[in-house]
């Protein structure tokens, strides 16, 4: 139940042109209308998303939620259009080297290192997100979230869709003591030798795994606020020592990994390993629901915390109706929009919105769809410089795998 896009790959940057300058006067022409003119100007059209379709649980809530709503209110048509990260970044490379103005699809689900690289290569639409609504009432523009994404600033070219943790899910019928820290983690394994692994780094849910490890190995989570060349280079052996210390122990001795968190999700179900891993702490609900994880299944956090993420809304550069594409944008941030998406029927994620700006309807509605939180505000911490990222992909296979 992976939900966040994969790394993208590294694209030359391109040097600004005469296109970049019209995307962002059009950007700059829209935040001036009022959201009136905008909603009149977006009725009766169609727009598409480029997105990840890997999850039937997502699509069934944007083809089953978003695409009706957006019909009936706004008299909008939504098609969903499959596709990860990278290929629509090629996509739109492509066409911004082409000056093609007229793109195939006006909304992106993007975050992290694709989001880094499509800024970096003017790829995006502009700073539009100050002119909506429910981010402005219901989010508000001080959250940390709002404003950089993994150590980027967004500087108003994307929205937050949503924000979930990283957790782990364990089989108590395979662990008689269930850990609390990354230390009984570790031990656990090596008393438990071929019942733990991770995914391979390349997958974004086994590079979180090691960026916990980095989290475990710092004297104070502060030190990671901001991407720093000076603790790698005295902390990263440690990292990598850390890891080392339980490898022998891991499923099939070290020598292999799950390519992606799908596989180890696919084991954790078979009983091969203890416990599987991944964002959304409420990712259990549905995976016990589809017959996927053992019914008694157990979703925990272990000290020192859990990394949070959150992933975004954003336009492209060459959008036929920026319009529409900001009208779906703010209905997908709206109370009703983002309460739904924590349903473990269809999504079942956490949301992004400021529970202060909930009615007390609302928040009953909220509770009563994910319950007790999984992890608590004071075990979360911030996600790490998109730059940590790649650091962990470069050192891992020489530092552990071989």
């Amino acid at each position: 139940m992976k939900k966040w896009l994969p790394f993208a790959i590294i694209l030359p940057a391109l040097a600004a042109c005469g296109s970049d300058e019209a995307t962002e006067t059009q950007a700059q022409d829209l935040s001036e209308a009022s959201w009136d003119d905008i909603v009149s100007e977006a009725e009766g059209k169609e727009i598409g998303m480029y997105m990840w379709g890997g999850d039937e649980g997502v699509n069934q809530y944007m083809d089953d939620f978003v695409k009706p709503r957006l019909e009936e209110e706004y008299d909008i048509t939504f098609n969903r259009y499959p596709m990860d990260a990278p290929d629509f970044l090629n996509r739109l490379m492509t066409e911004k080297e082409a000056g093609q103005t007229e793109g195939g699809a006006d909304l992106l689900w993007i975050n992290a290192e694709n989001f880094r690289t499509a800024k970096e290569n003017d790829l995006l639409y502009g700073d539009f997100a100050g002119t909506l609504p429910n981010l402005q009432e219901y989010i508000g523009t001080d959250v940390p979230f709002v404003n950089y994404d993994t150590g980027t600033p967004i500087e108003g070219h994307e929205a937050p869709w949503g924000n979930v943790q990283f957790t782990f899910q364990v089989n108590p019928d395979m662990v008689d003591e269930i850990p609390e820290s990354l230390d009984d983690l570790m031990q656990w394994s090596i008393d438990n030798p071929g019942l733990f692994t991770y995914p391979n780094v390349n997958d974004f849910t086994g590079n979180t795994f090691i960026r916990h490890v980095m989290y475990h190995v710092a004297d104070d989570p502060a030190d990671l606020a901001e991407y720093d060349e000076e603790w790698l280079e005295n902390n990263g052996d440690d990292v990598w020592e850390s890891l080392r210390s339980f490898k022998e122990s891991l499923w099939r001795e070290g020598e292999t990994y799950p390519e992606t968190s799908e596989q180890l999700d696919q084991m954790f179900a078979n009983g091969e390993v203890a416990f599987a891993m991944g964002f959304n702490e409420h990712r259990d609900i549905g995976m016990i629901e589809d017959g996927i994880f053992p019914e008694n299944t157990k979703t925990i956090s272990l000290e020192p915390g859990s990394i949070g993420n959150t992933h975004y809304l954003s336009v492209p550069f060459n959008t036929q109706e920026p319009e529409a594409a900001l009208v779906a944008i703010n209905f997908m941030l709206s109370p009703e929009a983002q309460i739904k998406k924590l349903d473990p029927a269809m999504w079942g994620e956490g949301h992004v919105l400021d529970a202060d700006t909930l009615t007390e309807e609302q928040q009953a509605e909220a509770e009563e769809l994910t319950g007790p939180a999984v992890v608590e505000q004071d075990e979360m911490l911030p996600e790490l410089d998109a730059r940590y990222f790649d650091w962990v992909i470069e050192h891992w296979e020489r530092e552990i795998v071989q």
